[in-house]
């Protein structure tokens, strides 16, 4: 059984939390916060909001926002455990040289009342030595079946490609949203073909399955479309988005 204790409790946490109690081989030992008014009184595990109180755990996960994990880590009142952090974009290299680092990267978008199977997720991890990386693979293994080991560098490119996919693409979501609720639509409608878009994936590459007034060159469309925003921000994302999809299927505005 290998021990873990989780450092701080966002959704990450919560969700890494529940991924691990359905497991026999990774046990909670306990969980720190800051504050333990935001914890659910259902949680057996053991809390503290005490530095001094965290208990010896074979593994320490840091689940906090990035910039604070530097000066987290300096904090922590023990020497030469294994010290992992759960960003794609922070640098192993940025905890404390006192403990052994390494990092485990669930590579997924995490919300507080949204449950996930972490089975298909792919947990990268990172780890100044050996020893400590077969850790992180063994307890990465007890919730996925993709575990891959990746280097910061190539971390920080990956978690870049997915802020497109996942965070830009709701935010175009959110401007979608807007715009059939200004016009008294019911975004349902839309619904639809954001499955159908994202199910493209499975069997075509994005160029592919790329459609629209963009690709077509359709200039009337487009100039149609650019009358109806009157938002001048979504206006100069429809642009950049449409000169974008032009120059990579090579056609210019």
């Amino acid at each position: 059984m290998i021990k873990v204790a989780i450092l701080g409790f966002g959704n990450v946490a919560r969700h890494l939390y529940a991924a691990f109690s359905g497991t026999g081989e990774v046990e909670i030992v306990q969980i720190y916060n800051r504050s333990l008014g935001t914890i659910p009184l259902e949680f057996k595990t053991d809390f503290t909001s005490q530095l001094s109180e965290i208990k010896e755990s074979d593994v320490y996960i840091i689940a906090i926002p990035d910039d604070d994990i530097k000066g987290f880590s300096e904090k922590l009142p023990f020497h030469n455990r294994l010290v992992v952090h759960t960003s794609g974009s922070v640098d192993i290299q940025i905890l404390s040289e006192k403990n052994r680092k390494g990092v485990f990267y669930p590579l997924q978008t995490f919300s507080k009342d949204r449950d996930i199977d972490f089975i298909n997720i792919p947990i990268c991890v990172e780890a100044s030595n050996t020893s400590d990386l077969k850790t992180l693979q063994k307890i990465a293994g007890c919730i996925s079946e993709k575990t891959v080991e990746i280097i910061s560098e190539d971390r920080r490119k990956l978690h870049l490609a997915a802020v497109f996919i996942n965070n830009f693409t709701n935010h175009l979501y959110h401007i979608s949203e807007d715009i059939v609720s200004e016009n008294h639509l019911d975004f349902d409608l839309l619904k639809p073909l954001i499955i159908e878009t994202a199910n493209k994936i499975k069997s075509l590459s994005p160029s592919e399955s790329q459609t629209g007034p963009a690709k077509r060159k359709d200039k009337k469309t487009i100039e149609k479309h650019l009358d109806l925003l009157n938002n001048d921000w979504y206006k100069d994302i429809y642009k950049i988005i449409t000169k974008s999809i032009q120059q990579a299927h090579g056609k210019k505005l």
